[in-house]
């Protein structure tokens, strides 16, 4: 690893600490050195906060000798006035010598600006610098900002015979049933912390009535999203405890209520993918989706996802509701305690 990959690499340590509380902005690390040591760092800490290249200059003691130092930041530096001013103008007022950026930034207000900036200002500029983790790093803002929706992840625990739950016996009161370990619930809630918002459908909510909170991690909550066509769901149902934001989307004319922000669009072939379209439009740009199995089916059968995780337990149920059917061969495996995580990625 060379010395540049190697300062790199603590760049995109320090941005992941960024991870739930920055989105809809990406994650970004930055490290200044001078002379072979490192005299700053920053990161990203809070959306509407100071970006990273701002921190790292402002924990610089010495701020003279920023003209002779290499500043390496993840994403390449902004160029435009959003809620702070241009990275790209407090680098060049410093007259630092030299910038390595990771990736490039494909947002319209930047996309080779930041670059540009710096470079007319005779500031020597490297790039693709570990692209490909920073890259992975700030999947969900690339992909959102590329294609104007969000990342979708899919995700379910299931038997070894392919079950997600028992079946149901009215009129009998439902037992709790988990598939997944200790290990595998924290896993979920820290994945739930850093996606922008979660998905279920309107059976799951009425049946498993889930909070889909953060509680067994920290971070934020994400925005909750419910499909209730007919608006049949009603309090005490924990989705409805306005406690976090929580979009609904129905057929049903209604209006929305304090934290319940209620969508009317036809449950027709495009629901999903109009309900991404708008979410995207509302700066979501990553989506988990929870449940139920013909909800997570249908993602999968139109083609409108992006990765999907799987928490495998050793077990077996021998019936119950079968889980969705997921035609990819080629994923990663993590041994988590007696569970096993698939994750899938979809490389259309």
């Amino acid at each position: 690893m060379t010395t540049d990959e190697l300062i790199m690499q603590r760049c995109l340590q320090l941005a992941r600490m960024g991870a739930g509380f920055v989105s809809p902005n990406p994650m970004v690390g930055c490290v200044i050195v001078c002379d072979g040591k490192i005299i700053g760092e920053g990161y990203h800490q809070q959306y509407g906060q100071a970006h990273a290249e701002v921190n790292a200059i402002e924990s610089v003691k010495d701020k003279a000798i920023l003209n002779k130092a290499t500043l390496y930041v993840s994403l390449e530096p902004c160029a435009h006035y959003g809620k702070t001013p241009p990275c790209a103008d407090l680098i060049v007022k410093h007259k630092l010598a030299k910038v390595v950026i990771a990736c490039t930034d494909p947002f319209a207000e930047v996309n080779g600006k930041g670059i540009a900036k710096l470079q007319a200002a005779n500031i020597e500029v490297v790039t693709g610098v570990l692209e490909k983790e920073a890259t992975e790093l700030n999947k969900y803002f690339l992909y959102a900002t590329k294609n104007k929706l969000p990342y979708v992840i899919l995700k379910w625990a299931q038997t070894a015979d392919k079950f997600i739950a028992p079946l149901n016996i009215e009129d009998e009161p439902k037992e709790v049933f988990k598939v997944s370990n200790t290990l595998a619930h924290i896993h979920a809630h820290k994945l739930r912390s850093e996606v922008d918002s979660i998905m279920v459908g309107t059976n799951t909510a009425a049946q498993d009535n889930p909070a889909l909170n953060v509680r067994n991690y920290f971070g934020r909550n994400p925005v909750r999203v419910l499909l209730d066509r007919s608006l049949r769901l009603q309090p005490p149902l924990k989705l409805l405890d306005k406690t976090c934001r929580t979009i609904v989307f129905t057929e049903k004319e209604a209006e929305s209520v304090e934290n319940i922000e209620l969508i009317t669009l036809p449950f027709d072939n495009f629901l999903l993918p109009n309900i991404l379209k708008h979410l995207c439009e509302n700066k979501i740009q990553s989506l988990l989706v929870e449940g139920g199995s013909l909800l997570l089916q249908s993602f999968i059968d139109q083609n409108l996802w992006n990765e999907a995780i799987i928490y495998n337990s050793k077990n077996e149920l021998g019936e119950g509701v079968r889980a969705p059917i997921l035609d990819v061969a080629d994923h990663i495996q993590t041994e988590l305690g007696d569970n096993t995580i698939l994750q899938f990625y979809n490389r259309v």
